[in-house]
């Protein structure tokens, strides 16, 4: 069994975390803007936690500079480089990237991380989150490898795969680099020396050989279903019947009037002068 990854915070501070991501995102369907959000939300949170004076911080930046992400790239001792690297895609002015996905996505691993993640969990959930986004896989990756809970050779082995990414198949690479692979070396008789890093377990290394040359989102599936790792949430579309009812009974309406003025035409004709405003004179009178 995967061991546990150590988290960077306490238990706590990621249950906070996940209300605040939550909150965050259940009211900014609301079209409010997110320094206001940030406004309400903020006496909400546990005052046990570091996270009121983080999100105070946020605030401030927010203010200044009109974008949080650069203040949580300050905060590098309480929100982790991936954490950083989702709001600042979600807040670029040409990417297509929805907040909403963002703070979903942040909510769900620190969900994660409460119920105890695994350094293999984490890595393909934040990989999954850049595949299934479209997201940039440089940057991507180098805040993944940043990650605290990563220990050198994972942090080797996730380097590794951004040079790469590309020019070998994901599922080649994790079995490349599992320990399902490492024994078929051995069993052979051939030298470990310049192979790895061994960072996955045999059942990684067995579902990435039976996904090879498939869709990577196959091989994520296939992780979910066998060895229980989190899914990437996706955020449903919001419901904008509650918008659209009123907007119809506004075009039947104008189309009544239409209507009216049409028949009037055809009957004796329109009388436009009942359209005129009274002049300066007739309202002197």
């Amino acid at each position: 069994m995967n061991a546990t990854a150590p988290n960077p915070l306490d238990r706590s501070e990621y249950i906070e975390q996940a209300y605040f991501y939550g909150l965050l995102e259940q009211r900014i369907v609301q079209e409010v803007p997110i320094q206001e959000l940030l406004e309400q939300v903020h006496y909400e949170i546990a005052a046990n936690t570091r996270l009121p004076m983080a999100v105070g911080f946020l605030l401030t930046e927010l203010k200044h500079l009109g974008i949080m992400a650069p203040a949580m790239s300050r905060l590098g001792h309480y929100f982790t480089p991936f954490q950083t690297y989702l709001i600042t895609e979600a807040e670029r002015e040409d990417g297509k990237f929805d907040m909403r996905v963002a703070l979903r996505i942040l909510q769900a691993e620190a969900k994660y991380r409460v119920a105890g993640a695994t350094c293999e969990g984490l890595f393909f959930f934040q990989f999954e989150a850049i595949c299934r986004n479209r997201l940039r896989y440089d940057p991507g990756l180098t805040a993944v490898a940043g990650d605290p809970s990563f220990g050198a050779s994972w942090r080797d082995g996730v380097l590794q795969l951004r040079r790469e990414i590309g020019l070998i198949d994901l599922a080649d690479f994790l079995f490349l680099h599992s320990e399902e692979y490492r024994q078929k070396l051995i069993a052979a008789g051939q030298s470990l020396e310049r192979r790895g890093p061994f960072i996955f377990g045999t059942q990684e290394g067995r579902i990435a050989l039976a996904c090879r040359r498939r869709d990577p989102l196959y091989l994520f599936g296939a992780l979910q279903r066998h060895l229980g790792y989190p899914a990437v949430p996706r955020v449903v579309p919001v419901d904008r019947t509650a918008d659209v009812i009123p907007q119809l009974f506004r075009k039947i309406e104008q189309l009544e009037q239409r209507i009216k003025l049409m028949e009037q035409e055809n009957r004796t004709g329109i009388d436009i002068t009942k359209f005129y405003g009274k002049s300066a004179r007739d309202r002197g009178h």
